[in-house]
């Protein structure tokens, strides 16, 4: 059995809750063995947080419940873990859209941030969507789509990656990161 690798937070924001919520696709085999996000060797997510100012050094996956300090928190669409995205049918992105929906009325984080454009559009319907904000809400929230980090999707550099990652930040975090 997987160990769970949510790091949600908690309290709204007026509590000190999330500036943003990440949320992936679904969990990769790996993380469904360490318990840990982007705990694939080749996806970037940690690298490009790192280096769009999200956090002060580069995290280990196994560090992921220290974004909790930086008001950040992890979830996913789809919670089945599966080698690759595409393993997923339309109907687990509809209810994982669904259940996402409820868990951000309850978190209330400033930004849900949904990485993965594909995952965005399958889950809510949204088939023109684009990378960057969006005109909808979710659970309240505002919504911003940002590339998928995987090592698989190559049209999108590290750098060019943390730039949209950094605008993100610019927008929605209320924290000052140190190292």
């Amino acid at each position: 059995m997987a160990r769970s690798a949510s790091v949600e937070g908690g309290g709204g924001r007026r509590a000190g809750g999330l500036d943003v919520l990440f949320c992936g696709i679904n969990p990769s085999l790996m993380t469904a063995v360490t318990g840990h996000h982007f705990a694939r060797p080749g996806n970037r997510f940690w690298p490009v947080l790192h280096r769009s100012g999200f956090t002060p050094r580069l995290l280990h996956p196994c560090e992921q419940r220290e974004l909790l300090s930086y008001g950040l928190g992890i979830t996913n669409v789809v919670a089945r873990a599966t080698a690759r995205a595409d393993e997923l049918s339309p109907e687990e992105y509809v209810e994982g859209g669904r259940l996402l929906e409820e868990k951000v009325a309850r978190l209330r984080p400033g930004c849900l941030a949904v990485v993965g454009i594909t995952a965005y559009r399958a889950a809510f319907g949204e088939r023109k969507a684009r990378i960057g904000p969006q005109e909808r809400t979710v659970g309240g929230s505002p919504v911003w789509v940002l590339p998928n980090p995987s090592g698989l999707n190559a049209r999108w550099t590290v750098e060019a990656m943390a730039e949209e990652y950094a605008r993100l930040r610019s927008r929605h975090v209320t924290r000052t990161v140190r190292s």
